[in-house]
């Protein structure tokens, strides 16, 4: 390429990788893929390598993320976060590796393997032993102080433990990388597309949009978690290897990744590469790749550091999952709490293994921002390799013919008019009797979080509101088995077992009525807080914003949704509906005063005898609480039969480890309830 063209692509690259990084780092609304980002970065590499004399000190290669946000303090770090440089496959790995081995001629070298989570970086001081500050990544040298935030992450220590041989450095900075789980992202954007908000891309944009919230509490309700993978200033320097670092930070109680391994060899590397990536899917947290150092401290010092990366690691990344279809057509879907939910139809095709024919996009506002259109060629992935999205429309490809989407101005179920909320992405539908909502709000309500009614499921719903038997989830109460019976598919039997699975539902407790309720903003574990707070639903419909709000968990938000469903008169007699039908639960404490979990964590492992709901239902009611991963703060591991890898990672962080005997005998003397 000639120098003036190299020049102004040079410039355009630049351009692009700084808007790129402005919205995954600042605005966390990322327009491109990973995949497509590394492409850019590395075409920009290539002609930077070829034009020397182009090179500048501010280019994106030069630095690593982007200038910290003025919404926060600036946190200078005591030692620069640098990024990491990527390979693809096994040649550029190989490259690597006889870079490293020709900088170390004739000496031993080991590497150490992890995980690359797919999540958001931190860096934490702590200063004899306590949390003081805790920071984004920013530029490398200077980041945003989220200290109020991280510091609602239950698996982060504000003090550090000093078991065994583990000394704590009188100052350390700690690199983690902040996370959700897929299943706790799949909760958390269920919950925001019904509450109307705009959903997470992925799992990795909803742990960022979650850690750089300028109001705490929003953070505190969001399920974050962290993984330490390095760290960056110590004062005094006591370890020799990497490895010893990562043994040393699980015994003063973070979470270090259980898959980390070492090796010596390509062979090993790639082995261990292959087998993340056909695991990868049955991970607790998404993963993009492996990341490889070289574990000697010495060695490292050594090789040294690139202005936006160290010489000593690279990230071997996964093949990106991704494929190309049409947009056939956008429907508007219409969720329980009537909100309005552009749906893409496409041509079925294979992502990574698994046929995708439709995908949300999620609110009016998402379409204009990626300018898609219904005819379209788009780019699918599947985020956190579960959920499908389109990433962006092939606008080379344009015919001419493509059609911009218009959300309609009438429910496409009830016919009603859709209004747009003032100053808000969200589209809903006025109608108060939409079926399309009451759909939704029904299969919320069966749910096997909410009132777990067996044998409820959506074709059977459709078919009692076609019919006219159910108006409201308290007409469920109210079915007889000859009602039952005469609907498509369902026998006598069939009656049978669904009116006793409805009329079991009664017995359901407080924190299941006020989740299957659909309350906006509310989900379990606010559910859970309200329920122990004020122990009927008559007590909690009477409570005002001021004492919702000094609930801890309960934010401005929840408490105004909260206020605003009790007012409501409709709302109202479907509560007065449903005490009328049997439904009216008090939380319950156990017999006797028994609180022998107040205040314990629990984590579940395991085949129980009894269904995880209702386990969890009994810890609650006996004071504790069930949380999804093991860290310093976890007081028991319940394991069933044909444990999962929570056992070891339980052994390892010293948690108690009991079995359903010892559960049982904690709760009631021995007897299963």
């Amino acid at each position: 390429m000639a120098k003036n063209s190299a020049a102004k692509r040079i410039a355009e690259l630049r351009q692009q990788l700084e808007e790129h990084n402005r919205r995954y780092y600042l605005l966390d609304q990322p327009l491109v893929s990973d995949a497509e980002y590394d492409a850019l970065l590395r075409e920009l590499q290539r002609l930077e390598a070829r034009h020397p004399e182009l090179s500048s000190p501010s280019s994106p290669t030069q630095r690593p993320g982007a200038p910290p946000s003025d919404k926060f303090e600036s946190s200078v770090h005591l030692r620069p976060m640098l990024s990491l440089a990527n390979v693809f496959d096994q040649e550029e790995l190989e490259d690597f590796l006889e870079r490293t081995a020709k900088a170390l001629p004739g000496e031993e070298i080991i590497y150490v393997l992890e995980p690359k989570l797919d999540g958001v970086a931190v860096n934490l001081l702590y200063e004899r032993g306590r949390l003081i500050r805790g920071a984004t990544r920013g530029n490398g040298a200077t980041g945003e102080d989220i200290t109020a935030n991280v510091s609602t992450i239950r698996s982060l220590p504000m003090k550090l433990s000093a078991k065994g041989k583990a000394s704590i450095p009188g100052k350390i900075e700690i690199r983690g990388e902040v996370v959700i789980s897929k299943a706790d992202f799949a909760r958390l954007n269920a919950q925001r597309e019904e509450a109307g908000e705009p959903a997470f891309a992925n799992p990795r944009n909803s742990a960022a949009g979650s850690l750089r919230q300028l109001d705490p509490r929003i953070t505190a309700a969001r399920p974050l978690d962290c993984f330490v993978h390095s760290h960056g200033w110590i004062e005094p320097m006591k370890f020799k290897s990497h490895s010893e670092f990562l043994a040393a930070a699980g015994r003063w109680g973070f979470r270090v990744h259980p898959l980390i391994r070492r090796a010596r060899s390509a062979a090993e590397i790639v082995e261990y590469h292959e087998h993340l990536s056909r695991e990868r899917d049955r991970l607790e947290v998404d993963i993009d790749g492996v990341v490889i150092k070289v574990d000697s401290i010495e060695q490292q010092r050594r090789l040294g550091e690139l202005a936006r990366s160290p010489r000593w690691a690279t990230a071997f990344k996964f093949k990106p999952r991704q494929a190309v279809t049409r947009i056939n057509a956008i429907v508007a879907s219409v969720g329980r709490l009537g909100s309005l939910t552009p749906v893409a139809e496409l041509e079925p095709v294979n992502v990574g293994g698994v046929t995708v024919s439709n995908a949300s996009l999620h609110n009016m506002d998402e379409i204009e921002r990626k300018d898609i259109r219904v005819g379209d060629r788009v780019v699918i992935e599947r985020a956190g390799d579960v959920i499908p999205y389109v990433v962006g429309p092939l606008v080379d490809e344009r015919r001419g013919n493509e059609q911009r989407f218009v959300m309609p101005d009438r429910c496409p179920s009830c016919g009603s008019p859709v209004l747009r909320e003032q100053d808000a992405a969200a589209f809903r539908c006025s109608g108060s009797a939409c079926p399309a909502q009451l759909l939704e709000r029904l299969k919320h309500f069966a749910s096997k979080s909410a009132m777990d009614i067996d044998g409820l499921g959506e074709k059977l719903i459709s078919q009692l509101i076609d019919s006219g038997l159910v108006t409201n989830c308290a007409d469920l109460y109210g079915l007889k088995k000859e009602d039952l019976s005469g609907l498509e598919r369902m026998g006598e039997k069939s009656a049978a077992n669904l009116t006793e699975a409805i009329a079991q539902s009664r017995t359901r407790s407080l924190e299941r009525l006020i989740f299957a309720l659909g309350i906006r903003h509310i989900g379990e574990s606010a559910a859970a807080v309200l329920a122990r707070a004020f122990t009927t639903l008559s007590a909690l419909e009477q409570a005002s914003t001021e004492q919702l709000e000094e609930l801890d968990g309960i934010g401005p938000e929840m408490a105004s949704s909260l206020t605003e469903f009790f007012a409501d008169p409709a709302n109202r007699e479907l509560i007065a509906a449903l005490r009328r039908a049997g439904v009216d639960p008090h939380y319950r404490v156990r017999s006797g005063g028994n609180r022998a979990l107040e205040g314990k964590k629990l984590v579940l492992t395991g085949t129980l005898s009894i269904s995880r709901n209702r386990a969890k239902d009994l810890i609650q009611e006996a004071g504790g609480s069930v949380v999804s991963s093991i860290s310093s703060k976890t007081d028991y591991l319940l394991a069933g039969s044909e444990p999962g890898s929570k056992l070891k990672k339980a052994e390892a962080a010293g948690v108690r480890v009991i079995d359903e005997e010892e559960f049982w005998n904690m709760l009631e003397g021995g007897v299963p309830l």
